[in-house]
């Protein structure tokens, strides 16, 4: 299939990998991270802190804007682009965490997936081909077939069925993907739980229709971090190496770090800025929550050598006093430093690729950092900014 989007693999070190992902609004340099735009919004953030954070994509959920305000009318205003005022790339998830993720308000069937709004009440379905209306409708450049996501753990009969109808959705929507003709650049998902047979014969399949990107989707489902870890390096190494590979929904930044050590490309998640609306931040010593009584008279910036408005405008003692004081401005602050943090791991992956020096990197990143064993139960949320 022919498509706007290119990637061009400039270099690897190891199996960690830096690239040029380009779309019809801008080049994205890889590793990135895409901030999750779940409504056509970063929460409390406008697109000129994106751009300063350093975002190069974002992220937005077919679900989501499927529901509120609707694919016509963002259509009727010009696009997602021009509705949310952001001139980069843009992708789009397919709405398939949703069928996991609101499994009491749905009934999945050959068809599509039939739920209840949670917004109103009202019936929906949500069906392959739909699904490929709707992220056309937005106009994003990149998009994702309709996928059933499980839980972790899953009977293995279960996960076979499962992938088999993934797949079955996934002819579908290259079809209607087909139709519509206008050259934006639909990626396959690749299922199949924690069972390598399964990932490997979803491999096999999606990659039969030779599409320019592919996501590993079905993890940071409640599997143990080493699990997680495992699924993805098996994955990312089956992939063609010339196309980008997008782990979903993941994650934390020791997960980013593992991830692009085993071959990632793309990364999305809500934790930089569900944590900031919890009072959590990330640094390079590990993440703090600034609600801690330690704060209460610290003078110190969140991050001295970071370059956000929150680091070098305020301490901790303010950033303290307006998250107790609920303030809207601690929620935006707090979003943009730890979306800075994040960015600028992804920019610091880059260089350290680009100057064959990873492991190095990766080591004194995870020593500083001080995580936990990998071998531990740690999952990562992927839900969206709801």
């Amino acid at each position: 299939m022919t498509a706007p989007v290119r990637f061009e693999l400039l270099k690897q070190d190891g199996a960690a990998r830096a690239g040029r992902l380009t779309t019809p609004h801008g080049a994205v340099e890889t590793p990135a991270f895409m901030p999750v735009a779940t409504q056509g919004t970063v929460k409390s953030l406008s697109p000129a802190d994106l751009r300063a954070a350093g975002a190069q994509i974002v992220l937005a959920n077919t679900y989501h804007l499927f529901l509120r305000p609707g694919h016509e009318l963002v259509r009727e205003m010009g696009g997602l682009h021009r509705f949310m005022a952001w001139d980069g790339p843009i992708l789009t998830d397919s709405g398939g965490f949703q069928v996991f993720s609101l499994s009491k308000l749905r009934r999945l069937g050959e068809e599509g997936v039939e739920f209840r709004s949670h917004i109103d009440g009202s019936l929906r379905l949500l069906t392959p081909e739909i699904c490929v209306e709707i992220q056309h409708a937005l106009g994003v450049d990149i998009l994702h077939p309709l996928d059933e996501c499980l839980p972790h753990p899953a009977p293995f009969g279960d996960t076979e069925r499962s992938l088999a109808l993934t797949l079955r959705w996934l002819g579908r929507s290259v079809a209607a993907h087909a139709a519509a003709g206008d050259g934006r650049a639909l990626f396959g998902i690749v299922q199949g739980g924690g069972y390598e047979m399964l990932r490997r014969r979803a491999v096999e399949a999606t990659c039969a229709y030779d599409l320019p990107g592919y996501a590993i989707g079905g993890l940071a489902v409640g599997e143990t971090k080493s699990l997680l870890y495992d699924i993805a390096e098996l994955v990312a190494g089956l992939l063609p190496a010339g196309r980008p590979r997008y782990l979903m929904g993941v994650g934390k930044p020791h997960d980013l770090v593992e991830a692009v050590a085993r071959g990632v490309d793309l990364f999305d998640c809500v934790l930089p800025t569900r944590n900031a609306r919890n009072g959590q931040v990330f640094t390079a010593d590990g993440p703090l929550t600034i609600t801690h009584a330690r704060f209460t008279r610290d003078p110190e910036p969140l991050d001295a050598a970071c370059p956000c408005e929150a680091c070098q405008g305020f301490s901790r003692a303010y950033l303290r006093h307006l998250f107790l004081s609920r303030e809207l401005l601690a929620y935006r602050l707090l979003s943009l430093h730890n979306l800075t943090f994040y960015l600028g791991l992804m920019a610091a992956m880059r260089r350290a690729v680009a100057g064959g020096a990873f492991g190095p990197f990766r080591s004194r990143f995870l020593d500083r950092y001080g995580v936990e064993s990998v071998g531990g139960s740690d999952p990562t949320s992927t839900e969206t900014e709801a």
